[in-house]
């Protein structure tokens, strides 16, 4: 089983590659929105939502690797190893 403090290292190294990650799927969301406003009805301008609904969960989930690694620290603690 892994300690507390290798899971928390691993999630640190996580967490500027999701966030980067997240950015990036934003960025290519705007620029390929922007690059269909000439194009006319369709393309990617109706898929907007996609994109940040994307973003919500990618945000969501790392939130809740968040708090399971602090739930675990929480509990090491009191078990006092």
């Amino acid at each position: 089983m892994y300690s507390l403090s290798r899971m928390t290292s691993r999630l640190a190294k996580l967490l500027p590659a999701t966030l980067s990650a997240l950015s990036v799927l934003l960025a290519l969301g705007a620029g390929a929105l922007a690059a269909q406003g000439s194009a006319g009805v369709g393309g990617l301008r109706a898929y907007w939502h996609v994109f940040i609904a994307y973003a919500i969960v990618i945000l969501l989930v790392l939130g809740w690797v968040i708090s399971i690694g602090r739930r675990l620290k929480d509990i090491q603690d009191r078990l006092g190893e």
